[in-house]
């Protein structure tokens, strides 16, 4: 899986960007057909403090389908862990929806040709 990290308006810490890469390719371990995910953090500012909340979102695609959880969190690593959860259980509606859909297909036979004589 293929992960680009964009930090909006500040430059992101090295450590931070590979803890970053190194949680989401666990999501292999519950699905191996990401193909590649985005990430974009960004600082917001508490209304009545000055303290910046951290803002992580997280774009995954998959074939057929994109998943994108957005989280809030103190840190960047407490925001991913966050992230990290709420993808888990999106991958894993993902799957047994996929899954659902593929054993409700009905099974196509055949058709025999069927030789009629014409009667003249």
């Amino acid at each position: 899986m293929k992960i680009h990290v964009h930090a909006v308006h500040f430059d992101a810490d090295p450590r931070l960007v590979g803890f970053i890469q190194t949680k989401l390719n666990k999501l292999d371990t519950f699905y191996d057909r990401v193909t590649n995910a985005e990430v974009f953090l960004k600082l917001g500012k508490g209304e009545k403090s000055k303290v910046h909340k951290k803002h992580i979102e997280v774009k995954l695609n998959v074939p057929g389908q994109t998943i994108f959880v957005e989280e809030k969190g103190d840190t960047f690593e407490e925001a991913t862990d966050l992230v990290l959860e709420v993808l888990k259980s999106q991958i894993k509606k993902f799957k047994d929806k996929k899954n659902i859909v593929e054993h409700k297909k009905p099974e196509v036979e055949p058709i025999a040709e069927e030789l009629v004589e014409d009667e003249y």
